[in-house]
């Protein structure tokens, strides 16, 4: 049984009520403080102190302090008034079970609404933080996007004055051109002149002799007369190169229209430029030429640095993606990294642009599909493998390496050889 504190003191005033309980040993972390606007209960163990009160309080701004043995409440009257006693009188065991239980529910309702109050607070924080996240991040997406546009117009002035530059170099250029047709032709001019007049001096010459007569004719109007006459042409032979032709096919066996179309493939292919790279402007002009490029990536790739090698083949795809060759090389360097999917869409890429299959692009063809097959049984996919070997065989026949390879990947699928 817990022991009942009955020697308390109390004091008021007509706005507060202050009590002071003597509690031994007491401390914060053992006492356990109940307040409602109706009932105090102090529980200390082994001390009880419980007091019902005689009118309402402000439980929410009354307080309670402990210290020196002894906790001391200052409760605050609801109403101004001087209370009789600090204890309601002639209250029986029921009616303090049922202040007690009014007690403990009131107090549940008002831990409940200060819980969802907390919550609500809680939420309008969240919100609020939203909002201003929401907001720093539309402020940043506005200032990235007046960069970049102000990038733009600041590229697009650049561009233009180059442009100008440009313009301006070609008109210079012209006016010399020009300049020098035109003195070209007045030098021309002028020794069209010499010779008409030199050819008027021999006919006035000429005149001369003969009006003395044509006893004055003689030896030296003779050989006068050999001088006026123009040297016979010089004999000589000329010599004919005919272009011969790319593809050394004869004409029965030939096919014209495939060859022809796949030149006509390559050469478009050869001026498909593209210009619209930022970094263009940065490059040297051998690195602007995919050619250049193609022939740096196969000497990285010699070295075995194939991610140089990569570099140097993405470029100039950027540059020219109708070069069937780059894709080509690309995908073997994705095959020695072991890239199998990039390396497959790259040997497919290059299949694409080898059309028409014409002898001249027979050996590339059959590099497409033997890297395709080769990237296909890595991933294990034998029978799509297995299809691009025997495509490679009907290009290359007598090729011994792709025979082996397309009977051990036919073992595999029938299942006479253990995959390593």
């Amino acid at each position: 049984m817990p022991l009942q504190v009955s020697d308390y003191s109390w004091q008021q005033t007509r706005t507060a009520v202050f009590i002071s309980v003597p509690l031994r040993g007491v401390s914060v972390r053992d006492a356990d403080v109940f307040c409602t606007e109706n009932y105090l209960k102090v529980n200390c163990p082994p001390f009880l102190f419980e007091v019902f009160l005689y009118a309402p309080i402000d439980d929410e701004s009354s307080k309670a302090k402990i210290g020196n043995d002894t906790i001391v409440f200052t409760l605050h009257k609801k109403e101004a008034a001087m209370w009789e006693t600090l204890s309601l009188s002639g209250v029986d065991k029921e009616m303090m079970q049922r202040i007690r239980e009014k007690s403990i529910l009131q107090a549940q309702e008002s831990a409940k609404e200060a819980m969802e109050a907390k919550a609500g607070a809680r939420r309008e924080d969240q919100k609020y933080t939203l909002n201003v996240m929401m907001k720093i991040e539309e402020e940043e997406r506005k200032r990235i996007e007046d960069m970049k546009e102000n990038e733009r117009i600041k590229a697009t002035k650049e561009l233009e004055a180059w442009k100008e530059r440009q313009r301006k170099t070609e008109e210079h250029k012209i006016i010399q051109r020009e300049e020098k047709l035109y003195q070209q032709e007045k030098q021309i001019e002028e020794e069209r002149k010499k010779l008409k007049h030199k050819g008027l001096t021999r006919n006035s010459v000429s005149r001369n002799l003969v009006t003395k007569g044509r006893n004055s004719e003689n030896i030296f109007f003779e050989k006068l007369k050999e001088d006026s006459i123009p040297a016979p042409r010089s004999v000589g032979n000329i010599k004919i190169n005919f272009t011969p032709r790319v593809f050394p096919t004869a004409l029965r066996e030939s096919q014209v229209a495939e060859e022809e179309e796949w030149l006509h493939k390559q050469a478009e292919a050869r001026r498909a430029m593209n210009t619209d790279i930022p970094e263009l402007c940065d490059l040297t002009e051998e690195e602007k030429n995919p050619e250049w490029l193609k022939d740096k990536g196969n000497k990285l790739f010699a070295t075995e640095n194939y991610l140089a090698a990569i570099n140097a083949y993405n470029l100039a795809i950027r540059l020219n993606n109708k070069i069937p060759l780059l894709y080509l090389n690309r995908a073997a360097c994705h095959l020695k990294l072991k890239n199998l999917h990039k390396a497959i869409e790259d040997s497919s890429k290059a299949l694409e642009l080898l059309t028409p299959p014409v002898a001249d692009n027979a050996n590339a063809r059959m590099k497409a599909h033997v890297r395709r097959g080769t990237a296909f049984c890595q991933l294990e996919l034998y029978v799509e493998g297995l299809q691009d070997y025997e495509a490679a065989l009907k290009i290359d026949p007598s090729n011994k390496i792709v025979q082996n390879d397309a009977e051990k990947i036919r073992n595999i699928i029938q299942g006479t050889e253990l995959k390593s």
